[in-house]
This record gives C-alpha cells, structure tokens and sequence, in this order.
C-alpha cells in the first residue's frame, strides 16, 4: 500500500517535499518545553529551560547569563529532558 502512495505522490509531483521533509526531521525529538528541568548527563540540574530557540536547543539561565544547550544533545530519559553534556561543558560555551 504504501509503494502504491508513494508512486501516486510523485506522479503528482508532491513526494520530492515530502522526502525531503523526512529526511530533515530529527530522529530523537526531546520533549523541549519552558520549565522544564534540564539535567546533565551526570544528573546533576543545570536549570530550567527558559526559552526554546527555533532550533530547537534548549536555553536556560545561569548565574544570571544566558547558555544554550544545542538541540543534537538533548534526549528524554524517564520522563527527564537530558543532555549529553556535562554542566561544566555547557558553562564553557558561553
């Protein structure tokens, strides 16, 4: 069935946009959201997200400066938005 739709998308010339949309999208969508704690891969809490960028990363205020952890590294694990790095690693990319 779904070669059948796919042969019908691209007759109709629709399926390039849609493959390309497929491609594109993340494999690993964390659930991004303002407030919601963000943890280190060590567990320890680096703060509450803030802000969304439009890519996607997560941003959150320390010490009252700004750092934005990419969205590449974020991940849930048990219902907790994570990242890949080490607090001391998301302070040095400011």
């Amino acid at each position: 069935m779904k070669k059948i739709l796919l042969f019908l998308a691209m007759s109709a010339g629709i399926a390039t946009p849609i493959l390309a949309q497929a491609q594109t999208a993340p494999a690993n969508t964390a659930n991004v959201e303002v407030g919601k704690p963000l943890v280190d891969v060590d567990g320890k809490r680096i703060g509450a997200v803030y802000r969304v960028g439009e890519d996607g990363a997560a941003q959150v205020i320390i010490d009252g400066k700004m750092y934005s952890v990419p969205a590449a590294t974020l991940s849930m694990v048990d219902d907790k938005l994570v990242t890949s790095l080490k607090k001391k690693e998301v302070l040095a990319k400011r």
